[in-house]
């Protein structure tokens, strides 16, 4: 096939990359030429912008397109509409943060977050239109291509060139050594990026069509499960009541958990999968993952100094 990725070669961009190669395709890439310029010489590069800037896609055609940088829904309006009589195949990459709300699991055709009075050309800071903009940009990449649009809700994305650290922290951590603070036990929910990218090139191979959630089966890994595959020795698990007290939050402070008293999110964990399952996607061990990771930068998860002094603090007050 000949594929069309709108985006740069960095994350998840980088891995659908290497799947569609592995598989014999031919690659063209569109992006502002900003992102590893070096990496694939031997693909065709486009450079434009997409907002705005779409005259290279002009009068080109491909198999498919995959799309993984789309945020705003204008944008995606633009290269969708360009694309519609271009390509069999619009791969549109959104997220499970679609959904309104998470205080039950959310099937493929649960209702999306309302963008209420949020703006809708741009991502806000705090990233509280995200799931909004995400449903907008979905509906005009259906818009542009009906049955032919493939839209892919991945939920936390991790593995090799993993540049947010949200589960990177954990493997790292363990690497290092000593006692390690760990919340009480609840389910996680990741996909490997390369899991993900095979998956969505084999769906554009086969002509998948609608949403699918994509992450984890609910339950399939645990807080437990995933220190385990890290290889965490010596974890010591503190209580929810003491990490309140402390003022440590879940997901940036420690990654993967949610505090179970935010009702909003109490499900968040527990998307079901049935129907990417059905369609082919499959997960590799969760030790292969961890053992593959990038460094830990800091953006996600406890710094050394802060994490003693939590342990100090539990260690304390335990006597």
């Amino acid at each position: 096939m000949k594929l069309l990725l709108i985006g740069g070669p960095k994350f998840v961009g980088y891995a659908l990359i290497e799947a569609a190669l592995a598989r014999g395709h031919e690659v063209t890439t569109f992006n502002r030429g900003l992102t590893n310029r070096s990496l694939f010489p031997q693909l065709e590069k486009l450079h434009g912008d997409r907002d705005g800037g779409l005259a290279p896609l002009e009068s080109r055609t491909w198999d498919a397109v995959l799309d993984t940088s789309g945020y705003v829904p204008r944008h995606v309006h633009d290269s969708a509409q360009l694309l519609a009589g271009a390509a069999d195949r619009y791969v549109f990459v959104s997220s499970i943060s679609y959904y309104a709300d998470y205080r039950e699991p959310r099937a493929e055709t649960d209702p999306p977050e309302p963008l209420g009075d949020k703006p809708d050309d741009r991502l806000l800071a705090d990233y509280s239109n995200y799931g909004a903009l995400k449903a907008l940009c979905e509906q005009e990449a259906e818009r542009a291509f009906g049955d032919r649009a493939i839209l892919v809700r991945p939920g936390l994305i991790v593995g090799p060139h993993d540049p947010t650290d949200r589960f990177t922290y954990w493997p790292r951590r363990a690497e290092r050594g000593g006692p390690i603070l760990a919340p009480p036990d609840q389910p996680v929910q990741m996909v490997d990026v390369r899991d993900l990218a095979d998956w969505m090139i084999r769906l554009a191979e086969d002509g998948g069509s609608g949403p699918y959630n994509a992450t984890s089966p609910p339950r399939a890994i645990t807080f437990d499960s995933m220190l385990e595959a890290c290889g965490a020795a010596d974890a010591v698990r503190v209580t929810e009541k003491f990490l309140a007290e402390q003022g440590v939050e879940g997901w940036s402070d420690l990654p993967c958990w949610i505090p179970p008293d935010d009702a909003d999110f109490a499900a968040f964990q527990l998307v079901p999968v049935d129907r990417a399952v059905a369609a082919g996607l499959t997960f590799r061990p969760l030790t292969e993952t961890a053992r593959d990771v990038p460094e830990w930068t800091g953006k996600a998860g406890l710094t050394p100094e802060r994490e003693g002094e939590l342990l100090a603090a539990w260690e304390n007050r335990a006597a």
